[in-house]
């Protein structure tokens, strides 16, 4: 999936002692909702894993393999509307409109998810989340810590994503499979990036906040969405890369 790319203020190297715990509160906020989110999207593609009768309402199997069914449609395809309406409309919306976007985003890629557990082992994909939460509390890490301004990196990181998106689109009808796999581990390098390079913004952003509002509350939970798909495609690309399959 795409990832967002925010347009927050350049990182400030001297804070104040306010705003730096301000950035600190704003960070653990922006945090708290990116796990809130993660658990949604987890539980929710298990139970449909789990239930033949709800994985059929998403997949349907053929001779060739799986099939997207109509809910599985609407599940690939409404995150990326839910999306444009909460960057519209972040400053119009209400922070409980916000949230429940939030909420009815992690849950449609959970929905989307489950089809992870018809292709890879519960072992395996236990693994590769273990190794993508290591890999992102490092990177996330070093973007929070650091004294370098990573703004620079967004408009490569942004690019070679475009790029890899493009590329992606055009191995499908090549078939590829030395494609494929270059291409998540360019995934993975990008969207490992992207973690460092969000973080800062997020850390940036928190230190220039004035007061705790729903105004805060919302980008709070924007911000999340940012990390939360950070998370999310780096897992994908590294399970797609070392996942072991059925």
């Amino acid at each position: 999936m795409d990832n967002q790319n925010f347009n927050f203020k350049e990182p400030i190297e001297i804070q104040t002692v306010s705003s730096e715990v301000m950035s600190k509160t704003f960070t653990a906020r922006v945090f708290s909702w990116m796990f809130v989110g993660l658990a949604i999207t987890g539980i929710i593609s298990y139970l449909f894993a789990s239930s033949p009768s709800l994985i059929g309402l998403v997949y349907e199997t053929t001779e060739t393999g799986l099939r997207m069914a109509p809910l599985g449609w609407v599940a690939a395809l409404a995150p990326f509307a839910i999306l444009l309406v909460m960057g519209l409309g972040l400053n119009k919306l209400s922070y409980t409109a916000i949230v429940a976007s939030f909420v009815a985003f992690s849950a449609l890629i959970g929905i989307s998810l489950s089809s992870i557990f018809m292709r890879y082992t519960e072992g395996s994909i236990a693994t590769i989340f273990f190794v993508t939460s290591g890999m992102f509390g490092v990177m996330a890490f070093v973007g929070y810590v650091t004294h370098n301004d990573l703004t620079k990196l967004g408009p490569i990181l942004m690019m070679g994503l475009m790029g890899v998106i493009i590329a992606t689109i055009v191995n499908v009808f090549i078939g590829s499979s030395s494609l494929y796999y270059m291409l998540n581990y360019l995934m993975v390098v990008i969207f490992t990036g992207f973690i460092a390079y969000d973080v800062q913004k997020i850390k940036a952003i928190g230190a220039q906040i004035n007061a705790d509002g729903s105004t805060t509350g919302k980008l709070a939970v924007w911000c999340a969405l940012s990390i939360y798909l950070d998370f999310i495609n780096l897992f994908l690309a590294l399970l797609r890369i070392f996942g072991n399959r059925r």
